[in-house]
């Protein structure tokens, strides 16, 4: 979950901790970056975007012996807690706690769910702009999803978990500029769903990215053919459009330069 929180000792003015405040709050695990009994009881009865007041008694909080220096014994303390955003990891840590052949053996259902909890984190850390971590959580979801099917109705359930994963994974490595990543993970995308517009869109944006303007404009138009009216779509054809006539101009001043005499 990511939390702002700030603990008080006897008042609401005597503040003794305080986290969280900044623009990006770090991610923290229950039982494992946040090991206070009662804070920990707290947020899992909270809601998403939830504020709360609680009072903890030293039993939930710490304990008879305080925490020398600034906890005194047997010491009741107040927090305020907001719950900015969770995910429920508890699938996905039992998942990684078993061997790849006790994974093998699990339902289908289990192992997307797990998958789309990898990608749940990979969204986070994108809308963070944490496109490195991002890009390994999206990663290890689609390694989830390689296991073999054992029929077509298997194989389209996991094509249709693979599509948004290798979408996410073409706009994460143009964000990382890295174009030829992006154009592979949208290939990917397209030989599952070969009409998939977001996908003919990223790879018309990677080629862009490449110079390759006539990839990219073949991969645009395509996708404008699906979606006429598309602004991000009709904007990129304009942007390449303009590239390409920049390019030109480049290269007939670049002949001017090699053939001056000749050049009117």
């Amino acid at each position: 979950c990511t939390v702002k929180y700030s603990g008080y000792l006897g008042n609401w003015n005597n503040l003794f901790c305080s986290y969280g405040h900044g623009k990006y709050p770090k991610l923290m695990k229950l039982g494992k970056d946040i090991t206070l009994w009662g804070l920990e009881l707290g947020l899992l009865s909270m809601a998403r975007g939830e504020a709360a007041r609680f009072w903890f008694s030293p039993e939930y909080a710490y304990g008879r012996r305080g925490c020398p220096p600034c906890i005194p014994p047997d010491t009741t303390v107040l927090f305020h807690v907001e719950l900015l955003d969770f995910i429920d990891s508890e699938e996905c840590d039992m998942f990684f706690e078993l061997s790849d052949a006790q994974q093998d053996t699990l339902p289908l259902g289990k192992v997307l769910k797990v998958a789309a909890t990898e990608r749940e984190f990979g969204n986070y850390f994108f809308h963070k702009q944490n496109f490195r971590v991002a890009k390994h959580r999206y990663k290890r979801a689609l390694s989830i999803l390689g296991r073999s099917c054992s029929n077509e109705a298997e194989r389209s359930q996991i094509n249709t978990s693979k599509v948004p994963l290798l979408l996410n994974l073409s706009l994460t490595y143009l964000k990382l500029e890295c174009p030829k990543q992006a154009l592979k993970y949208g290939q990917e995308a397209l030989e599952i769903d070969q009409g998939n517009v977001k996908a003919l869109f990223r790879c018309g944006q990677a080629c862009l990215c490449m110079k390759e303007y006539s990839k990219s404009r073949d991969f645009l138009t395509r996708a404008q053919k699906i979606q006429p009216f598309n602004r991000d779509i009709n904007n990129e054809l304009k942007k390449l459009a303009r590239y390409y006539e920049e390019y030109v101009e480049m290269q007939r001043e670049m002949c001017c330069r090699m053939f001056a005499g000749s050049c009117g």
